[in-house]
């Protein structure tokens, strides 16, 4: 678990993606209100652009502002591809100048991660991005590699991998967003990313999604498209009176000398004191 700069990030609600070939978005994407942007080196990059969009980043680079900075990360290709060393190599140029971290498309194995962090240092942060049968049994260990800020969840390729064909709800993912909560947790990092709804103009989807997501103990999502950052920022911003119910809970641990009370008819120990102090830290608010 990464333990410095990337603390903003480990709160952030909002991953939204952009390509690392439209380096003119990139100050808008910084802009559309989301917690975090993904520059893109993978998936939205054909094959024959894969240097073409290193140089439009390289270049683009010192014309973001410091704050905008520390809030991107790169999501480099795969390991076992050809451009893996060429993208690791342009982020150790960017690294010392404020980058925030790496997404780790079809993270399967600690070897995968221990390299990126030697090459890039410690203060970069990992976000492994888990979207094969193979990266979802090795979760566990992959949560627990140094520098891992949180888990992401890769929907759509992984019901590619696994031979699924899932429903609108993704109920046959059911099992497999539980396993990556419980490998989170276990690890003691923060809540999971939840992957992509991939219809950017369903607002009906994009709501159950978010709905799913929240109860699943998910706390952030990967957007694709600006139009739903808004809606991701809201559904993972506690309430006014999920803010009111922690305070009043800390209130009442603080009262009794950290001991156990009753608020509300319910006990308050130990896992409910967390509770509200992961609610008041995801609403900006100190304890």
């Amino acid at each position: 678990m990464i333990e410095s700069a990337s603390q903003p990030l480990a709160l952030a609600r909002s991953f939204l993606f952009v390509p690392a070939t439209r380096p003119e978005r990139f100050a808008k994407a910084l802009a559309s209100g989301a917690d975090a942007v993904i520059i893109d080196l993978e998936d939205a990059v054909a094959p024959g652009e894969k240097v073409q969009a290193r140089q439009g980043l390289a270049q683009a680079w010192p014309g973001l502002a410091a704050q905008g900075r520390a809030r991107v990360l790169v999501r480099v290709n795969a390991g076992n591809t050809t451009w893996h060393g060429d993208d690791l190599n342009l982020l150790g140029a960017l690294v010392g100048s404020g980058v925030a971290g790496v997404v780790l498309p079809k993270a399967e194995h600690a070897a995968q991660l221990s390299h990126v962090a030697a090459v890039l240092g410690p203060a970069c942060a990992l976000v492994p991005l888990i979207e094969s049968v193979a990266g979802l049994d090795a979760a566990d260990t992959l949560a627990r590699c140094p520098q891992v800020l949180r888990l992401a969840f890769g929907n759509i390729d992984f019901q590619a991998d696994a031979g699924l064909a899932c429903g609108p709800d993704e109920a046959e993912l059911t099992a497999v967003r539980l396993a990556l909560l419980l490998a989170t947790r276990r690890a003691q990092l923060p809540s999971p990313i939840d992957g992509v709804t991939a219809d950017t103009q369903d607002a009906a989807q994009l709501a159950h999604d978010l709905l799913r997501s929240r109860r699943g103990g998910f706390g952030a999502k990967l957007c694709i498209h600006p139009s739903q950052v808004a809606a991701v920022n809201a559904a993972f911003t506690p309430s006014p009176s999920d803010i009111d119910w922690a305070r009043r809970v800390l209130a009442a641990s603080e009262a009794a000398g950290g001991g156990v009370v009753s608020l509300d008819g319910r006990m308050v120990d130990m896992p409910v004191l967390l509770l509200a102090q992961r609610t008041l830290a995801r609403a900006g608010h100190g304890h």
